[in-house]
């Protein structure tokens, strides 16, 4: 019997690998034997027909790839790099990364590149997160646990449908109801999560920040803040409350969609929990005020001192299965390592530590920059911008102007790969080991199950194999995983945040590290919180008489992302519709739809086909359509959060036709 962990979302259950199956891990601390379909199946994503099994070259993406050898590809890499100037060279990775090959790459592209435009598809759904987090708390450290709802009397969950997108963590919230925890499901969608809540709020999109605000106002009017709080560690509060006297109560009340009757009833529930806890996820973060959402919701734990109290505090509900681990090394094109910035100080610290002079000293471009900025390279590591970054006809544009393209990735049928000039195959979830952090600071090693297909490596390996080639053979000379996260342990040692330095790497297949446990204050440098007054500025994509409709996009229960890994013949996931488009039935109505029609969907960026899902589980006049149709990214805007540079998914004005 092989321990390891899943793969998939930011829960990170534990798994056993025995009889050449996969069963949850009853002694693991997050799921204590609980799995759901897709880690259940987990196995199916090594044995599928569509894996990448050797490397693919050719000069130009009119012409068929070719297979070529390692050291074919490597060394064509390894001329580009050498040939092309620093700042046009992108690296774009992914939360399906192990935090070892997170490390790789960071090193060879900040610290001996040069080039600081390395950035991770978690900038499209935890960005906002990140900079709120800092802004307010000050650092990138989530303050809550899961297990923490066992403690909480009050389960706020805005823009969160854990019921499909972190379905083990759901169950362990259906548990703690039973024990007494009450829970208010705030979203546009009466989902799946809805259904197990005590208050459903049907919440108009894109009125998070007056809805917070809201809550903020009765606070401060009521006077239900926490005076000694705020005044031993609280900073702006006296700016803050003067602010919140101006602020147009009807007018954001109205803008919510909701009654008074029904915040009211939100209220009296509020101010009768004594302990709290809000948690969200792409519903806030991914909007073109995404930071500002954040803040709206972490005020309220601020002004009230819910926070670094048992069962208290805002938690932030992360997708994939190592965003936080990419975020810990440094993967974000916005900092440089082991939460350190681009600061002078931070730049000798980590130049001293890698024995480097090539540090930039300024940001990268981000994920949601890279494909603007006229690039000569870029390199794709286990992600599919030209499927998941917004407006698509304008990305499958702009990739092709790219000279050269490499991919790395386990599978052939990504939606980037008609791009790519040469192809790289890595090796999946079960095929290597390493470790990641998932969404509440538990570092668990992922086990190797069996043998990597013969022409496959890991991703460390393939980033090192480039690094020794452009001649940096004693930076980078890891025989193994181990060996990389012993030094990444030692260089966490820069770092006030990081504690991970006494981690038996061996040991955590068995023991989870939770790193932070010690924190429980604020990590400015005066180790005061701050609060920030924001507003709704109605930024995002409006609707017109032409095009009616808000759509907003989400995850379903049983697949992930594009189903690479769980779309696949004979297995047990198609458990639910992976193309269909909610329509409230007053809207269908007018527009002479029935369920199950054949319905095109259009923006003002693109078009697509669907189904007609005739529901009164959504608000009217707002259609949700999920990002399991390949097609969804024709139609969203590339609209972006000033601070964060997350994309607007949720707030796309369209228009429906009946498909003749």
């Amino acid at each position: 019997m092989i321990r390891s962990v899943c793969g998939y979302c930011g829960v990170g259950c534990g798994l056993e690998y025995k009889s050449e199956k996969l069963i949850g891990d009853v002694t693991y601390p997050v799921n204590h034997g609980k799995v759901c379909s897709k880690g259940v199946s987990e196995l199916v994503s090594i044995q599928t027909p569509t894996r990448l099994l050797r490397p693919h070259k050719r000069k130009s993406i009119q012409e068929p790839l070719a297979i070529c050898s390692w050291e074919e590809a490597i060394d064509t890499i390894a001329d580009k790099i050498h040939h092309t100037r620093k700042e046009k060279i992108g690296f774009y990775l992914s939360g399906q990364l192990l935090t070892e090959d997170y490390y790789i790459a960071n090193k060879l592209a900040k610290g001996f590149i040069g080039t600081n435009n390395i950035d991770t598809n978690s900038r499209t759904c935890m960005a906002s997160a990140v900079v709120a987090y800092k802004k307010s708390l000050g650092a990138d450290f989530v303050p809550v646990r899961m297990e923490d709802i066992f403690q909480s009397d009050l389960l706020i969950l805005a823009g969160a449908n854990t019921a499909e997108a972190h379905v083990v963590f759901h169950n362990q919230i259906k548990k703690a109801k039973k024990l007494g925890l009450k829970i208010v499901v705030i979203d546009p969608r009466y989902t799946d999560t809805a259904e197990i809540a005590d208050l459903y709020l049907p919440l108009k999109v894109g009125s998070d920040i007056d809805f917070f605000n809201l809550l903020s106002k009765r606070i401060i009017d009521e006077k239900l803040y926490d005076q000694e709080f705020i005044d031993e560690s609280i900073e702006n509060f006296d700016s803050f409350i003067n602010k919140f006297k101006r602020v147009p109560v009807t007018k954001m009340l109205k803008r919510t969609g909701l009654s008074k009757e029904q915040f009211e009833e939100f209220w009296q529930l509020y101010q009768a929990s004594p302990r709290i806890i809000t948690a969200w996820t792409m519903g806030l973060n991914q909007s073109s005020q995404g930071v500002d959402k954040n803040l709206a919701l972490i005020n309220t734990h601020l002004l009230t001192g819910k926070i670094f109290k048992e069962g208290c505090g805002p938690l932030s509900l992360t997708g994939q299965p190592n965003a936080m681990g990419g975020r810990e090394v440094g993967g974000f094109a916005t900092m440089l390592a082991v939460h350190l910035g681009f600061d002078k100080e931070s730049i000798k610290k980590v130049a001293n530590f890698w024995q480097t002079e090539k540090i930039d000293n300024k940001p990268g471009l981000t994920a949601t920059q890279m494909l603007q900025a006229n690039l000569d390279m870029l390199v794709i590591c286990h992600t599919d911008p030209v499927y998941h970054l917004p407006n698509r006809n304008r990305v499958e544009e702009l990739i092709a102007k790219i000279p050269f393209v490499v991919e790395i990735n386990a599978y052939e049928n990504s939606e980037s790969a008609p791009y790519a000039h040469i192809r790289l195959p890595a090796a999946p979830w079960g095929e290597k080991e390493g470790s990641q952090t998932n969404l509440d600071r538990t570092i668990t090693k992922q086990q190797k199950l069996t043998r990597t297909s013969v022409d496959c490596k890991s991703d460390w390996e393939i980033f090192q194999l480039i690094a020794q080639k452009l001649g940096y053979q004693k930076q980078f000379d890891f025989a193994s995983s181990k060996e990389i996260f012993e030094e990444y342990q030692q260089m966490s040692r820069l770092s006030p945040l990081l504690d991970i330095e006494n981690i038996n790497y061996e040991a955590l297949a068995n023991e989870p590290f939770v790193w932070g446990e010690s924190i429980h204050n604020f990590l400015t440098p005066n180790q005061k919180g701050v609060l920030h007054f924001v507003q709704n500025r109605l930024l995002s994509e409006k609707t017109d008489l032409e095009y009616q409709y808000t759509l907003i996009t989400g995850r379903t229960r049983d697949q992930w992302h594009t189903g690479t890994k769980t779309n696949l013949p004979k297995t047990l996931l198609k458990y639910k519709k992976l193309n269909f488009c909610e329509i409230h039935p007053d809207d269908a109505k007018e527009l002479g739809i029935k369920d199950g029609a054949k319905i095109k969907v259009i923006s003002k960026r693109g078009e697509i086909h669907t189904e007609a899902l005739i529901t009164e589980r959504i608000n009217p006049k707002t259609l949700f359509i999920p990002i399991s149709n390949r097609d969804i990214n024709y139609l969203t805007n590339d609209i972006l959060d000033r601070e964060s540079l997350q994309p607007d998914y949720n707030h796309n004005a369209v228009k429906v036709e009946l498909l003749s």
